[in-house]
């Protein structure tokens, strides 16, 4: 874990599957992380309360639960290594898809961070895991593209340190939402076609539309309106910029 405490597997667990929730609804209810994990409502609201008093999430009685900016710093952490851990099980090992999900579970708990960042390298970065082909979190080494990622020995690393802003991609933010781009996944290809079209690191992006069913993103970038076709919208990372117009660190603009 990236994080200084430390905790156990099923509380992974749980952070996990609010991380996924949080994507699609915020605040998430707890019946439906009841359902997820199949464990009972009185259950979940236990584990909630013990969370929010750790810090990790704001918890609201019949409204539901969001996390915080150290409670998605540390969930998006653990699905990123399961989300790699399954990309190497598929696609190295030749696991089958319906079997690499349980398999990563036991496995996520366990893989340091630089094993992490060297299973990133050996797959080549990829964006998405195999079996329902859900997004891939992106690291939160202080980075801004993979290619820089790829130069640097393990020693630099570690000097570079850790991100203190959480990032999210361009895919999951919410109509009207702004960021700062902070973060572009792919290889100098992408990255040219991205700076073509205005967009390079720290410019400000609205999304203006996220269309369903793996349709582009519409956003305005520098007073022009795009259309950025999600196999790229994908990999560009932001930080959300609040309405007081300050770059928070939060994941995603909630409530």
């Amino acid at each position: 874990m990236s994080s200084e405490k430390t905790l156990s597997e099923n509380a992974e667990e749980y952070l996990e599957v609010l991380y996924k929730l949080s994507l699609k609804e915020r605040p998430v209810k707890t019946t439906n992380i009841s359902k997820m994990l199949n464990i009972s409502p009185a259950s979940v609201t236990q584990m909630l309360k013990k969370f929010e008093k750790e810090g990790y999430v704001d918890y609201s009685p019949y409204k539901g639960v969001t996390l915080t900016e150290e409670g998605y710093k540390i969930a998006s952490n653990i699905t990123r290594k399961h989300r790699l851990l399954e990309r190497f099980l598929h696609d190295v090992l030749k696991i089958k898809k319906e079997k690499v999900h349980d398999q990563a579970c036991e496995m996520e708990h366990v893989l340091s961070d630089d094993a992490e960042r060297a299973l990133c390298h050996l797959l080549k970065n990829p964006d998405e895991c195999p079996d329902d082909e859900e997004l891939i979190p992106v690291c939160d080494f202080k980075f801004e593209t993979c290619e820089e990622c790829r130069r640097r020995k393990q020693e630099e690393v570690n000097q570079v340190g850790k991100r203190d802003k959480n990032l999210v991609s361009l895919t999951n933010m919410k109509k009207n939402e702004k960021g700062k781009v902070s973060f572009i996944r792919g290889d100098y290809k992408i990255i040219r076609r991205l700076m073509d079209m205005g967009i390079t690191m720290g410019a400000q992006v609205s999304v203006m539309e996220v269309a369903p069913f793996k349709g582009p993103v519409e956003l305005l970038v520098r007073g022009s309106n795009l259309a950025l076709g999600r196999d790229i919208a994908k990999n560009v990372f932001v930080e959300i910029i609040r309405d007081n117009t300050s770059t928070s660190g939060g994941a995603l603009s909630y409530g």
